[in-house]
């Protein structure tokens, strides 16, 4: 009997060590066939040093902040020394207890895996799942591939702990798991998921942060569906941080009664700020490296190489122009809206109804979804049924997008409805452009109108007339010409019939010195003078300032008869603000690589445009634009439309330069503003020229366009770090020009502006 029994123990024994050699083998075998595996070979030592990741190209601002990327992966890394130690914690306590212990393999977590068949809680450590992240990506659904998969995965997790250390490979990790939303890394996900970078995250976000690593997907605190999940699971974090010693059970406590709290801050380049910019820089760098190879000849791409690209952008003068334009425009569009209820044409004025559809049809035309259908083949029959169609859609609203039924043809109108603006700020002396404002939102309106757009300049262009008869002919502010009708023959600049512009008031008599007939805008004098130098010298004298735009050398530019962009006209009043000097705008300082190496530094053009004494007389009448003529608001306690103009009484003391434009039917509405070290412009009308205010009380550039500039530069100057002058403008110490008219004391009535229309050009 005890025979029998001895005999069946080494039975048993025999199957137990044969079981155990065997599976050594066989782990033995599949390592090596792993390893020498020709048809999907291992990383090489080159590629674990140099993982290939896709980094996305970052945007940064004049004073060091990330307005943007430009990414197929919205991946930035970042070094361990930038993580804090509380997320570390959370994720060693979470991921891999004895993270510090083993060389890339958890034997005892793995045995544990495998006796409980994973119910225990999975064996990959911090290193292999780096591994998978940086040469696996995706999971084969092959079991056989994926037990291969991961043997891979161990043999790399071995290298990668040879190779780095394990700081570096924390960082690694973290910079390479995809949270989704567009935030791949550690870094993305901070800043979208918090709106803050990493080693600003308290416990709790990083508790978050490390929850979702499980799944990113189902345990996401911005996703209404798993917002549930990731609050548990945070909570599991903290338990396992209390486990593993690197909180109390006090503090375990009091942080799982938290709410689950997370500042969703996306980051696509429909989000954030300097949209429009960033797509303007992004056409900028499409050209730059084209001309800018890498050392080995291939281009660099702006999507995965991971390039810094130093703009002359300031984040805080960025936020605060994006604040001021969408304050003013929908405190604005409200009164647009009441205007249009009794407009049979709304939101168009001044056409016909046969006008209207074909309006209406061109803008169906160029839309995507028409040119998306009509590239599938489909025929205008459907596409005219696909527009007809109510569906289901997002519509912009200043609160926020509405959810909506309504069909494309019905958007596209609602769309003509709102009014579009741009501002654009200046540093006169450096040419760095600080702020970028394109539109109201680039998501539903992504037309540029700082850039892409060019439009009726009006009165705005009025002072390049008065600059050039100043330089030409040292006239003086004070000089005087009588306020009469003023008419350029016919024939002279080859003008087909005789031209004889009206005042806008209709009002003339008297004498007028050049200081009130620019405060005024009044047209007989813009006339007079424009005839005095020539339109060609006009146009000269504009194109050096920085105007690109071919102007026609017609006395009609007197009155602003062209269309220029704002781009080009804040960067050609730049130049009265740097005594006659003009400086070409800049929006890249520098570009480096990924490495930090610099790849190419910036400097701009400069070119004498003005004599520096011409260049301050400027200034010194279009400060009296602020003082007593349509810009006056600016400083005055009163206007006739308070509750319009957003943001009203302003009460500027200091000195400003500035210049309003309106142009026929009030279609646009601008505002130029200039202080010693920024200048700002400002633009505002319809889509469509039809569209617009049928009033120039509501329609003028002073109600329209200034108070963006106000609103602006009351948060500007509001930021002391800023620096932004309130001083004088600097006099030249030999100056020839006689500025001390004098005053006229008969307290001429800011209200005159408000009721009678300012500048309404008629050409």
């Amino acid at each position: 009997m005890v025979k029998k029994e001895t005999t069946s123990f080494k039975k048993y024994l025999k199957w137990f060590w044969g079981i155990v050699l065997g599976g050594f083998t066989l782990i033995l075998l599949l390592f090596l066939y792993t390893a020498w595996d020709p048809f999907d070979a291992l990383p090489s030592f080159e590629e674990l040093e140099n993982p290939q990741t896709n980094l996305a190209t970052e945007v940064i601002s004049i004073d060091g902040k990330t307005i943007g990327k430009y990414a197929t992966e919205n991946r930035t890394p970042i070094t361990f020394k930038e993580l804090p130690t509380n997320l570390v914690n959370a994720l060693v306590a979470t991921e891999d207890e004895r993270f510090y212990e083993h060389s890339g393999i958890d034997f005892r977590g793995t045995a544990r895996a495998v006796v409980k068949l994973g119910a225990g809680g999975g064996a990959s450590t911090i290193t292999q799942q780096l591994a998978k992240n940086l040469f696996t990506k995706r999971a084969s659904g092959n079991k056989i591939k994926r037990v291969i998969q991961k043997a891979k995965e161990w043999i790399v997790a071995i290298k990668l702990e040879r190779q780095y250390t394990k700081q570096e490979i924390i960082a690694m990790y973290l910079n390479t798991q995809d949270f989704i939303f567009r935030a791949v890394g550690i870094r993305s996900a901070s800043r979208i998921y918090f709106g803050k970078e990493a080693k600003d995250l308290d416990l709790q976000e990083a508790a978050i942060i490390v929850a979702m690593l499980k799944n990113p997907r189902q345990y996401n605190p911005h996703r209404e569906i798993s917002k549930k999940k990731s609050l548990n699971r945070r909570n599991v974090v903290f338990a396992q941080m209390y486990k593993n010693s690197f909180i109390t059970e006090e503090e375990k406590d009091s942080l799982q009664k938290l709410p689950l709290k997370i500042n969703f801050t996306p980051e696509s380049h429909s989000d954030g700020y300097a949209t429009y910019f960033r797509g303007h820089l992004q056409k900028v760098m499409r050209k730059w490296v084209k001309e800018h190879p890498k050392p080995n000849g291939e281009e660099y791409n702006i999507f995965e190489d991971g390039l810094k690209i130093y703009v002359t952008l300031d984040s805080r003068m960025q936020q605060y122009a994006e604040e001021a334009v969408n304050e003013h425009m929908a405190n604005l569009q409200k009164y647009f809206f009441k205007e249009q209820k009794n407009n049979k044409t709304a939101p168009f004025l001044d056409i016909e109804k046969s006008q209207v559809a074909g309006i209406l049809n061109r803008a169906k035309k160029n839309s995507e979804r028409y040119k998306r259908l009509k590239k599938a083949g489909k025929s205008s029959k459907y596409i005219d049924e696909v527009f007809k169609k109510k569906t289901a859609m997002k519509v912009f609203s200043y609160k926020g997008d509405i959810d909506t039924i309504m069909s494309p043809n019905d958007s596209i109108k609602y769309y003509k409805y709102f009014l579009r603006s741009g501002l654009l700020s200046i540093e006169p002396q450096t040419g760095h452009i600080k702020a970028w404002v394109g539109g109201v939102n680039y998501k539903h309106f992504k037309f540029d109108a700082v850039e892409q757009q060019k439009r009726q300049v009006g009165s705005t262009f009025k002072p390049f007339v008065y600059a050039t008869a100043i330089n030409q002919l040292k006239l003086s502010p004070c000089t005087e010409f009588p306020n009469i009708p003023y008419t350029i023959p016919q024939g002279k600049y080859g003008i087909p019939e005789a031209y004889t512009p009206e005042n806008s008031n209709s009002k003339y008599g008297g004498m007028l010195t050049l200081k009130e007939g620019l405060a005024g805008s009044v047209n007989t004098m813009s006339a007079r003078l424009v005839d005095m130098v020539s339109p060609e010298n006009v146009v000269r004298l504009a194109k050096s300032a920085g105007i690109e735009t071919d102007i026609p050398a017609n006395p009609s530019i007197a009155l602003g008869a062209v269309d220029l962009s704002l781009l080009e006209m804040v960067s050609a009043y730049s130049t009265f603000a740097n005594r006659g000097l003009r400086v070409s705008p800049m929006i890249i300082t520098r570009i480096e690589d990924k490495n930090g190496t610099v790849l190419e530094e910036f400097t701009p053009k400069t070119q004498e445009v003005l004599s520096e004494e011409s260049s301050y007389v400027v200034l010194n009448l279009l400060e009296g634009v602020t003082q007593s003529g349509s810009g006056a608001r600016l400083r005055s306690g009163y206007t006739a439309y308070p509750k319009i103009v957003t943001g009203f009484p302003y009460k500027f003391t200091n000195a400003i330069a500035g210049k309003t434009g309106t142009t026929q039917n009030q279609s646009d509405g601008w505002f130029m503003g200039v202080v010693p070290n920024l200048a700002t412009g400002v633009w505002t009308g319809g889509e469509d020229r039809s569209t617009h205010f049928p009033g120039i009380g509501y329609g003028q550039g002073a109600t329209m366009s200034l108070p963006s500039w106000a609103l602006f530069m009351q948060k500007c100057y509001a930021d002391k770090s800023l620096k932004i002058s309130k001083a004088e403008f600097d006099k030249p110490e030999n100056l020839s020009i006689n500025i001390n008219c004098e005053e006229d004391t008969d307290d001429k009535d800011d209200k005159e502006e408000e009721v009678v229309p300012e500048e309404d050009t008629d050409f």
